[in-house]
């Protein structure tokens, strides 16, 4: 890359992080008052509110997607089911966690269907003391887990219970591997399946089915559906589907299937719940493996073929996104220039080291999305499938 362009790059990266962070504390702030007035008061109202904060925090990311790198993304859906359902009742979504991207993807689609404020998630505990996206992910009701099974069942009937009474559509999103896929972790895996005599996957983590299992029975009733969900990317694109990618505007194309199952068709008992997602998943690394060879999901998987279609990109993100830059960028970088060029070193000091932070914590944002800072397989992880023993 040329010199003045990696300069100039780097120069609009570091604005977007003074615009994202600072709007995100802003957010945090807001939800913070609003939890401890609203939600003690009506939760209904503090949920519906919340929405709004939560959707103007996630489209500054979906904006980066969308419009900044200008991305595309085809679905795979079953149209009658689409025109019913997406968008319309809560769902328990399925996803693979291959890549760096996969969840703003899954964001990127939300938003396109109005449904991007009541994403939800399961998460690591610690995340939720991360200032902006952790912050605003505990306001938000995400639901955080330890290593612990026994902690974590109670937390999981909880708040899906919680979750499952959610006045509007909501999709709580697991990610049944733990971690994101590399080689190392793969034979990890693999091993894993070898000791238990599951049958072997090529592309993806061996699932770890108790999240799920345990998630069941406070869903029932009140979430009509599992959403099966797996995202690829073409192994042979120049541009890899990465957040630095998409930084430089560099366009992926996504290919998400989405497939609905109703709830009552989820096996009842518990082994062969674990066989359900195991199932499901021998399915994503037939559909993967189809993928790869072919550049087709049907080809060769010997799965029904559905026709790929896409959705408008919305004008929210834009809009939400200059709104944001205007309000915090003219006087944040009206008051950074007087402090630096003040003629004071404790000034400039102190505006440098704004400056600095903001840069640290970009990198430090896009170094956490990366694969090989991820868990290892079988750790502590993204969702209740991390577990120190499994079914």
């Amino acid at each position: 890359m040329d010199m003045k362009v990696f300069k100039r790059s780097r120069l609009i990266h570091l604005l977007f992080a003074i615009s994202y962070f600072t709007s995100g504390l802003i957010i945090n702030t807001m939800q913070c008052i609003l939890y401890y007035t609203v939600h003690k008061i009506n939760k209904t109202l503090y949920r519906k509110l919340n929405y709004y904060l939560c959707c103007s925090l996630y489209s500054q990311l979906v904006f980066m997607g969308d419009w900044w790198s200008n991305s595309k993304i085809i679905l795979y859906i079953d149209k009658n089911d689409f025109d019913q359902y997406w968008g319309k009742e809560h769902a328990c979504c399925i996803m693979n966690h291959t890549y760096e991207i996969d969840w703003l993807i899954g964001w990127m689609t939300c938003d396109r269907i109005n449904m991007l404020g009541n994403c939800k998630a399961y998460a690591k505990k610690v995340i939720q003391y991360l200032p902006v996206l952790g912050w605003c992910w505990k306001f938000s009701e995400f639901v955080f887990l330890e290593r612990s099974y026994e902690k974590d069942r109670a937390n999981i009937h909880k708040q899906v219970g919680e979750l499952a009474d959610h006045p509007d559509p909501m999709w709580l999103l697991l990610f049944p591997e733990g971690t994101r896929f590399s080689q190392s972790k793969h034979k990890a895996s693999e091993q894993f399946a070898t000791e238990r005599n599951y049958k072997q996957l090529k592309y993806h983590l061996q699932p770890r089915t108790r999240g799920f299992v345990t998630s069941l029975p406070p869903m029932h009733g009140k979430v009509p559906a599992v959403y099966d969900i797996i995202v690829a990317f073409d192994e042979n694109d120049s541009v890899k589907p990465t957040i630095t990618s998409m930084l430089h505007g560099k366009a992926v194309t996504a290919h998400m299937y989405m497939k609905r199952i109703p709830l009552e068709e989820v096996p009842e008992s518990e082994a062969d719940q674990d066989n359900f997602i195991r199932e499901l998943f021998q399915k994503k690394d037939q559909m993967k493996e189809s993928f790869v060879k072919t550049g087709d999901f049907f080809e060769t998987s010997g799965v029904e073929r559905v026709e790929g279609f896409s959705l408008p990109r919305r004008l929210h993100p834009l809009i939400n996104m200059v709104m944001w830059m205007i309000t915090i960028l003219c006087p944040m970088i009206y008051y950074l220039i007087r402090l630096l060029f003040s003629g004071q070193m404790i000034y400039f000091c102190i505006g440098a080291g704004i400056l600095l932070i903001f840069y640290c914590l970009l990198n430090r944002s896009i170094g956490m999305s990366k694969i090989s800072k991820q868990s290892s397989y079988g750790g502590t992880a993204q969702n209740a499938t991390t577990i120190k023993k499994d079914n």
